[in-house]
């Protein structure tokens, strides 16, 4: 049972983050960002958002710095990875108008 995280390298709302996981559980996960201080709702799918300020403190906490190629290997492993949901294609069709109906 391990929480894994990456290195802050990812930019976003001018910032850098890291994603924090764990191999284990979701349980472990949350118990671990509620004890770092990360509020849920950094909680996106399988992984927590953890800005680059945070970093060394979850390593300090006893969080393992990997990268993140082993990071998505180690979730996927643990059958705990969650991808994102594709969006539903629109139909190219027209709608049928009242002049089709009378067809």
């Amino acid at each position: 049972m391990t929480v894994l995280i990456d290195r802050p390298l990812w930019p976003a709302r001018g910032r850098l983050w890291s994603h924090m996981v764990s191999d284990a559980s979701y349980e472990e996960l949350h118990a671990f960002a509620d004890r770092l201080g990360v509020p849920r709702r950094a909680f996106d799918r399988d992984h927590y958002d953890v800005p680059a300020e945070v970093y060394d403190a979850a390593v300090a906490l006893g969080a393992d710095p990997v990268g993140s190629q082993e990071l998505v290997a180690r979730l996927t492993a643990a059958g705990l990875r969650r991808r994102k949901r594709s969006r539903p294609q629109r139909s190219t069709a027209r709608p049928i108008t009242a002049e089709d109906r009378r067809r």
